[in-house]
């Protein structure tokens, strides 16, 4: 049996507003297994950002249960908390967040450090993802030195050199154009037939058919779970 990578169990996020509690996230039930690609959809007010950022530990929930690789995320304190996060997931946001004044080099390294990994240690394995994402020969450059669509690559290979079971994408090609964005979503299609899971934020459909399950919210909650048509993945 495949293991659920997340499993979230009667799900829900309140938020507190003026006119009394608004409910982003209701009810919702979803596992992914070990090895998906998952595509999360939908309307703006949806809940797929509240839905990423619980995923994430980013938030906390206001009900149900998250189980993230087997851990029952409310039992862990906050260290043990921050080092499951550490070695389970990696990020890649829409706006890059990469640290203007240091090195790609540095950038890259940067989960190694709150990891403790020593610095010679941490220089290699960064050297090796910039590789990966074929940016080998730009280690020593500044942010500003390189395109928008190499940014994100640099921020795949920060997600990567952790090596997490699972990488968070949220509206990764959000600031590229289509052909960047495509150059990037064959990267993240290439990473998960090497075995990382991925879930992916993103309200473009050509966006969402690199992933072979797609997940729609409404209203705070899932209206559709169904796996991407045959034919768009053999687009892709």
């Amino acid at each position: 049996m495949v293991e659920a990578v997340i499993r979230v169990v009667g799900l829900g996020k309140s938020y507190s507003t003026a006119a009394g509690l608004f409910p982003a996230l209701r009810e919702v039930d979803l596992s992914i297994e070990t090895g998906e690609f998952v595509a999360i959809m939908g309307p703006s007010g949806s809940g797929k950002s509240t839905f990423m950022n619980l995923l994430g530990c980013l938030d906390t929930p206001s009900s149900g249960d998250y189980f993230l690789v087997g851990s029952r995320v409310a039992d862990l304190d906050r260290d043990q908390l921050a080092a499951l996060r550490n070695r389970s997931i990696g990020f890649v946001f829409q706006g890059f967040n990469l640290l203007p004044r240091m090195t790609l080099e540095d950038n890259v390294a940067l989960p190694l450090v709150y990891a403790g990994v020593e610095r010679a240690q941490r220089r290699e394995r960064a050297r090796q993802e910039l590789a990966r994402v074929g940016l080998a020969d730009y280690a020593g450059s500044l942010p500003s030195r390189i395109s928008g669509g190499q940014q994100q690559r640099v921020a795949i290979a920060r997600a990567l050199v952790n090596s997490p079971r699972l990488i968070l994408a949220d509206e990764p090609t959000g600031n590229l154009d289509s052909h960047t964005s495509e150059e990037i979503m064959t990267l993240f299609a290439a990473l998960n037939r090497g075995g990382i899971s991925i879930v992916l934020v993103t309200h473009e459909p050509d966006i969402a058919a690199y992933a072979a399950r797609q997940v729609r919210f409404r209203d705070g909650r899932i209206v559709s779970d169904l796996p991407t048509p045959a034919q768009a993945l053999t687009a892709c």
